[in-house]
């Protein structure tokens, strides 16, 4: 996706060309894919396919010729998979240097996707481009919408020096080479792509009579970025264009006509361009961080927040692969789950891409998108079953299975359905007895119905084996007098049933009459408890009737107030909620629902000139609905009349409205510090955005947003000087947290400080029904074509689940990055399947990893050991420990396996020091 830039010389640059060397453009054949956008997948790829074969016979007819592939490897899969003969000709232009492939698999957001999505792109990317013969080891990102704060660390550890960026550079940034800094301290030299991005010389040679002309020109904007007088990188290439046919001759042609003042031209690839550069940083000027100031280039914050059911599902399923399936499998399953779990990655890679995930393509880009995230959560959910049903296997059918994803113990709330009635606790095989509270019940008729005896039969035929309306038969009986027909079912049986025995009694009964078919269930309830879970193991539990004692902290729910001794929240008669947390800190109007008006686009929000901003219910009702004492939580019901759409004509919002309901589920739970709250609300409305304003307990200056192995420090501002409205809003993944209070996150999410840093406000919903438009407040210029995006308007039910955590002191202090784990990751449970009188198996923990700070990324299988990737997400040093049964060896590596040093092990535990933000992969082994 390209835009015009702008960007003029830097005001401290004086230096002019006096020689040939400082005259010399550096010319890289380019192409940039975006691989869906405004078209979908398939028609693109029916693009690059006669692209590409253009390109592969032109370089092969012409030795000159260079080609860089856009920096990622999705390009030539999806080229092979169609031209499957062609792979030894791409492989041969690859070796000889000429066609440059990779790093990445694909171009990604880097916001929008976990670090560990991160990782296995470049892992994924690398491997492929080195199977057609050689990576360009390069960190090109060339039109991300800015760049996440570890990047550098993530690509030094690949053991890649340089980075190309574009979008996100801030003003202080004064020449074409910069050193970037990830919060660890690691940095890559890093290269600017000024004066025109990817497409600094994008029509170079479109009129053969004007390329020196041009050349001219293009040397003029990009030489006050060259102060050392150095030949001048000049991106020859667009979106989903190809080179000149005759580009060599015309370069040659022109280079014989320059005198010692001219303009030359030199054809590379990119990475021939940085085969010259130096490695090292010294001498250059550092950026710190992420790279999201809009002083140089739009950084197009909006698609943060569009189409947030896309970013949900996105979340959702890198949690299920990242955290449950592959970890699970790798410490449980004797199987192999390699090729479910690399099928999930491929899939969790490619919506990462810039304009896939972000939401900003048409609407079948964004179905084939859900779709794909779609099909990698059901693999990571599958593999995870897969693992537990193996486990399940020797659990008995009257318990459960426990799977906790978390890398330490913990006492963690479960909700399980369990038989019978009355008073019941858990029990596990270590004898702990845990206390239950009932959440509801099941119906336990199924059916009463009339037949004549003659259709009997036909009812009967529902009966399949031992299986009936989804259960299994526990008993039947036959009433010839009464008339009637009677089954017991439940979830599993051991009863020996055979049909026929039923139709041999009812052959004997009288044929004459109606008969009642009554079919019961056993009586089931879903209970709540807080169980004892090993580290990132299993145990199992099961129901025994009878209470048990209540354990610390349990949570009441009177007169719209909840309280567990840790946390009170109290509903106030407008719906919003007064927070006061264990040490006192308190926040009041929280959770208040405010919608407004927006006539931007799925890059850049834009409200109306005459807003209609609706931030005050016309109803209020609150019901309780859980009562303690593990879980209480009240229902607040508030009703609005939300504009129907946006008034594009008068730069305001429609007088028509739609009546919308918002209901607000306020959950405490026993022994949590943060109140869990559930927004949902039927969208019938068009062109709005709707927030969750949380007022905060202190006035902040600053905002602490968690993603991408990071946690970065945000002001009120945001730099300005391009051509959009520079608006302080930034994405966080798994919280955000200021001025007292804590935001827990189910996925990335947009957020923004405003009332001068006095309250926070958190994006639900930003509906909107163009891809660009071309006329737009807050932006100069299209940001791509303007194309109707109904299905961006998000009709229907938008459900968000978040967290509110007081806090008195730092965050990372404070136990955020602690409570973001408990709210992101619950236990999974699966149904023992064992025969009832099996006893309960023992719980078995699999990896523990401790630390101040430290943070599980990554556990998986990998060259015959156990890898383990952690970071430190903490502003200090700090100590990791990991303990796995069995391990007699282990060694930190970094990210392409290498071994950077060997670790003492005692007893299967390992100690390790890291610094401050450091990302740290370990390998363990056992004996066999």
């Amino acid at each position: 996706m390209s835009t015009t830039d702008h960007t003029t010389k830097p005001a401290t640059d004086t230096a002019q060309p006096h020689d040939r060397q400082q005259q010399e453009l550096v010319v890289v054949p380019h192409t940039h894919w975006d691989r869906e956008w405004y078209l979908p997948f398939q028609q693109f790829r029916l693009q690059l396919i006669g692209l590409l074969d253009e390109v592969v016979q032109r370089m092969e007819d012409d030795p000159r010729q260079r080609f860089t592939l856009d920096g990622q490897a999705v390009a030539v899969d999806d080229y092979l998979e169609v031209r499957p003969e062609q792979r030894e000709r791409l492989t041969a232009l690859v070796e000889e240097g000429r066609l440059a492939v990779g790093p990445w698999q694909i171009l990604l957001d880097e916001f929008l996707c976990s670090g560990e999505n991160i990782v296995r792109n470049l892992e994924l990317g690398l491997a492929r481009s080195r199977d057609m013969g050689e990576a360009m080891e390069v960190g090109y990102l060339p039109d991300m919408f800015g760049h996440a704060a570890q990047v550098p660390q993530i690509l030094h550890q690949f053991g890649i020096r340089h980075a190309c960026v574009w979008r996100g550079v801030p003003v202080a940034v004064d020449s074409h080479a910069f050193s970037w800094q990830s919060p660890d301290g690691t940095a890559v030299r890093t290269e600017y792509l000024a004066a025109g991005g990817y497409g600094s010389a994008a029509g170079l040679f479109d009129d053969p009579e004007r390329v020196a002309e041009r050349a001219a020109a293009i040397a003029a904007k990009l030489r006050p970025w060259r102060p050392d007088g150095s030949p001048m990188l000049a991106m020859y290439g667009s979106d989903h264009t190809a080179p000149a046919a005759d580009l060599c001759d015309l370069l040659q042609a022109h280079n014989a006509e320059q005198g010692e003042d001219g303009v030359t031209l030199r054809l590379a690839t990119l990475a021939e361009y940085f085969a010259t550069q130096p490695v090292t940083t010294e001498g250059l000027g550092t950026v710190a961080g992420e790279l999201r100031s809009h002083a140089l280039a739009n950084i197009l914050p909006g698609v943060f927040s569009v189409r947030a059911p896309v970013k949900q599902a996105m979340a959702r399923a890198e949690r299920a692969v990242e955290r449950y399936a592959e970890p699970l499998s790798a410490l449980f399953y004797e199987g192999d789950a390699a090729r479910f779990l690399a099928m999930a990655w491929h899939r969790l890679i490619e919506v990462s891409c810039h304009d896939s995930v972000t939401g900003c393509g048409c609407d079948e880009t964004a179905q084939q998108v859900a779709a794909r995230i779609a099909e990698a959560e059901q693999l990571g959910l599958a593999v995870r079953d897969m693992t537990g049903r193996a486990l399940a296997a020797r659990v008995p059918h009257t318990g459960h299975l426990l799977l906790n994803p978390a890398p330490k113990p913990r006492t963690t709330f479960v909700e399980l359905d369990v038989p019978g009635t009355g008073p019941v606790h858990l029990a596990d095989a270590a004898g702990r007895s845990y206390p239950a509270q009932e959440l509801s019940a099941a119906p336990t008729l199924l059916a009463d119905d009339t037949f004549p005896y003659e259709r009997l039969s036909t009812v009967l035929a529902r009966v399949h084996g031992i299986e009936l309306y989804g259960q299994e038969i526990t008993s039947w009986s036959v009433d010839a007098e009464a008339g009637v027909l009677r089954f017991t079912v439940a979830l599993r049986s051991e009863l020996a049933f055979d049909v026929a025995e039923v139709k041999a009694a009812l052959a004997e009964a009288p044929h004459d009459g109606d008969w009642r078919v009554v079919i019961e269930a056993e009586p089931r309830r879903t209970v709540a408890a807080l169980v004892e879970t090993p580290a990132l193991g299993h145990t199992a539990v099961r129901p025994e009737p009878g209470g048990t004692p209540l354990p610390e902290h349990t949570v009441t729910a009177t007169d719209n107030t909840l309280a567990n001794g840790l946390l009170t929240v109290a509903i106030a008669d407008d719906g919003t909620l007064a927070l006061t947390g264990e040490y006192g800190t308190t926040l009041s109007g929280a959770a208040r629902i405010v919608d407004g008006g927006d006539l931007g686009d799925t890059y850049n929000y834009a409200p109306p000139a005459h807003d209609t901003v609706v931030d005050t219910p016309s109803s209020t009702a609150v019901r309780r609905v859980a009562d303690g004492p593990l879980v209480s939580a009240y229902e607040i019901v508030r009703g609005y009349a939300w504009p129907a759409a946006g008034d594009f004509a008068g730069d305001a919002r429609t007088g028509a409205t739609e009546p919308t309901t918002v209901t607000t589920r306020v959950e405490l739970r026993a022994g949590e510090r943060f109140v869990r709250l559930r927004v949902a609300f039927d969208n019938r409305s068009d062109d709005h955005r709707v927030r969750l304003h949380v007022p905060l307990p202190r006035q902040a200056d600053v905002s602490y947003g968690e993603g991408q192995f990071a946690v970065v420090e945000r002001g009120l501002t945001a730099e300005a000087g391009f051509g959009e409205e520079a608006l302080p809003t930034f994405p966080a993944s798994a919280f955000v947290a200021a001025g007292g209070v804590a935001a827990l996150l189910e996925h990335a999410t947009e957020y923004e400080l405003v009332d001068e840093g006095r309250e926070l406000a958190l994006t639900l919903l930003r509906p909107t029904g163009q891809i660009s438009r071309n006329r737009h407040a807050h932006r100069d210029e299209p940001a791509g074509p303007q194309i109707p995006t109904p299905q961006a308007q998000c009709r229907g039910l938008r459900t968000v689940d978040l967290a509110l955590l007081p806090y008195a002191e730092e965050w990372h202090a404070s136990g955020v990055l602690e409570a973001a784990e408990e709210f992101r990751h619950p236990v999974a449970t699966l149904p023992g399947t064992a025969p009832a009188r099996t006893p309960l198996p023992a719980a078995e923990e699999g990896l523990r990893v401790e630390g101040d700070g430290v943070v599980l990324s990554s556990v998986r299988e990998r060259a015959g050991a156990l890898e383990v990737r952690v970071v430190a997400q903490t502003p200090r040093a700090t100590t990791v420990r990991l303990a796995r049964a069995g391990t007699t060896a282990a060694r930190r590596v970094d990210l392409t396996g290498t071994t950077t040093g060997e670790l003492p092990v005692r007893d299967g535990r390992f100690d390790a020091e890291l610094r401050a933000w450091e990302i740290a992969t370990f390998r363990l082994t056992a004996e066999r």
